[in-house]
C-alpha cells in the first residue's frame, strides 16, 4: 500500500501554518459557503426567483435509481479531498481552488439572479426505499438556488482532477470519471435540477478550470 505524503496524526490546528499541513487552509472555503447558502435559502423568498425551465426537462421521466450517484457525490467529494490531502496535497489544493470558484460563482448568481425548479413530482408512481429517500433530500433541500447545479460542477472538477492524478490507476480514473458523469445526470433525472442547470455549471468549470489548473497544470504539460 502506498505510503501517504502527508501524515495527520500529529496535526493540531495550531500548526495549519506548517508547509506541509498549509494546503488545509483551502477548507476555509466550506464554512463560507455554507454560510452563504444558509442566507440564501432563508432570505431569498420562493416568490422572488425565476423559474428554470427547457423543454427537455419535460422529456427525461423521473427515475429513482439516480438517487444513489446523486446521494454518492456526497462521499466522492469527501473521499477525493481526503485522498488527496493525503497523496497530493497541490492536486487538494487544485481541487479545493476549482470548488471555491465554483462556489463563489453560484452563490453571486443565486444572488444577483434568484432562481428556482418547480419539477418536483407531486407523487410518486412507485414507493420504496429510493423513492422514500428522494422524499428526504426534497424536504432537507429547498427548489431553489439551482442553477448553475453545484452538484454537475463539483463533480467536472473531482472528475478533471483525477484524470489528471498519477498516483491511482488508469481503471481508478476511468471509473471516478463514470461516477462523476452518472451524477451530472442524476439531477435531472431526480427532479433537482433542469438541464439548463446542468448547461450553466460548464462555463463556470471552465473558468475554475483555467484558475486551478491553467497555469501549473497546462503550461507544464506543454513543456513536457
Amino acid at each position: 500500500m502506498r505510503k501517504p505524503v502527508v501524515e495527520y496524526k500529529d496535526f493540531r490546528l495550531s500548526r495549519i501554518r506548517e508547509p506541509q499541513y498549509r494546503h488545509l487552509l483551502y477548507l476555509i472555503g466550506w464554512p463560507i459557503y455554507f454560510m452563504l447558502y444558509f442566507l440564501t435559502e432563508n432570505l431569498i423568498p420562493l416568490e422572488a426567483c425565476t423559474p428554470i425551465w427547457c423543454p427537455l426537462d419535460d422529456v427525461i421521466p423521473f427515475c429513482e435509481w439516480f438517487v444513489i450517484p446523486y446521494v454518492g457525490w456526497y462521499l466522492l467529494i469527501v473521499g477525493s479531498l481526503w485522498y488527496l490531502a493525503r497523496y497530493n496535497p497541490k492536486q487538494f489544493e487544485n481541487l479545493m481552488k476549482f470548488i471555491i470558484v465554483t462556489q463563489t460563482v453560484a452563490m453571486a448568481v443565486y444572488i444577483l439572479f434568484p432562481n428556482r425548479q418547480d419539477l418536483r413530482p407531486l407523487a410518486f408512481e412507485r414507493k420504496n426505499i429510493l423513492t422514500w429517500i428522494v422524499s428526504l433530500l426534497y424536504s432537507a433541500d429547498t427548489s431553489t438556488g439551482v442553477c448553475p447545479s453545484l452538484h454537475v460542477a463539483y463533480s467536472i472538477g473531482i472528475a478533471s482532477t483525477f484524470l489528471k492524478e498519477k498516483t491511482v490507476s488508469k481503471l481508478t480514473r476511468i471509473l471516478i470519471t463514470l461516477f462523476c458523469i452518472s451524477v451530472c445526470l442524476s439531477v435531472s433525472f431526480i427532479k433537482q435540477h433542469s438541464v439548463v442547470d446542468i448547461v450553466a455549471a460548464l462555463p463556470v468549470c471552465l473558468l475554475a478550470e483555467w484558475i486551478a489548473f491553467g497555469k501549473s497544470y497546462w503550461r507544464r504539460g506543454e513543456r513536457e
